[in-house]
């Protein structure tokens, strides 16, 4: 049964979801279980590529397998829906094709961190100039609840009856280690929080990373909305963004878990130093 914090969610998010102005986005209706987190997401990233006047000819949506693979199916733009854990790859590859286009990468965590996990560092040191969304239920939604990385120990599913003996990765401090310039984490409850995360991870130049905390409300019964909600925070109200050894350490806090932006730099992009190499402005040591 739906708990009354998951039920006002969702009603929640259906009240902004009609309130919002962001129809121009819309293509095919989404298909995820209602009161899914992925809806807050998606109409996050409606708000943010509007209210950024992006063209939709130079927007593109690249995702994985899994729940949130469907992204590109579900917002007007240029999308591909790739193979699972590779939506990272496909998106540098399409971002050194054309710098000029937004490029967006939609992904879970079993797609992101485990099936993919591979990628993630590399893009994160390069500095590509992309946002990657990661939309953590702690479960493999789409193939009805195996464990994934973010799953917490002890947690029963078909693929762990006895409980989940392995510890789970925290992908916002992975996203710190790897290097990633713009590292953020929301939860899909705060929708306004999400939107404007994702508005200026897509303004930032380089690599951005938003962990989203993102409930399945149909096969994860360990991690909820009522879970989350009673050890979010936001993070100091002065906090300072460039320090990357304090980030690492508030990211990796359980109780509290902070939300907010926990680091952003400003050193060229890799768009930026391929076009100073290739004009012969700077020469790679």
């Amino acid at each position: 049964m739906m708990s009354f914090l998951s039920k006002r969610s969702v009603l929640e998010g259906l009240k902004s979801a009609k309130a919002s102005k962001t129809k121009e986005w819309r293509d095919n209706l989404p298909t995820w279980c209602p009161g899914c987190g992925h809806f807050t997401g998606l109409h996050g990233l409606y708000e943010a590529v509007e209210r950024l006047k992006i063209p939709q000819k130079d927007f593109v949506v690249v995702s994985g397998i899994g729940c949130s693979g469907r992204f590109p199916f579900f917002i007007k733009g240029f999308g591909l829906h790739g193979l699972h854990g590779r939506a990272l790859p496909i998106a540098t590859g399409i971002k050194i094709a054309n710098p000029a286009l937004t490029v967006v990468v939609v992904g879970g965590d079993g797609d992101g961190v485990g099936i993919g996990g591979g990628h993630f560092p590399h893009a994160a040191r390069s500095n590509f100039n992309l946002t990657y969304i990661l939309l953590d239920n702690s479960i493999y939604g789409l193939t009805k609840g195996q464990i994934s990385p973010t799953s917490p120990m002890g947690m029963k599913s078909g693929t762990s009856p006895y409980g989940n003996i392995a510890r789970p990765v925290n992908p916002t401090t992975l996203a710190l280690a790897y290097g990633a310039t713009f590292v953020a984490r929301v939860f899909s409850r705060e929708r306004d929080m999400v939107s404007d995360v994702i508005t200026r991870a897509i303004q930032h130049k380089g690599f951005s990373f938003i962990h989203d905390l993102s409930p399945c409300v149909v096969f994860n019964k360990l991690v909820t909305y009522n879970s989350w909600h009673e050890v979010v925070t936001d993070l100091p109200a002065d906090y300072d963004t460039q320090d990357r050894s304090k980030a690492m350490g508030l990211a990796g806090s359980i109780d509290p878990i902070y939300l907010g932006i926990f680091l952003q730099e400003h050193i060229p992009s890799f768009d930026d130093l391929s076009q100073q190499v290739k004009k012969g402005l700077i020469h790679p040591a």
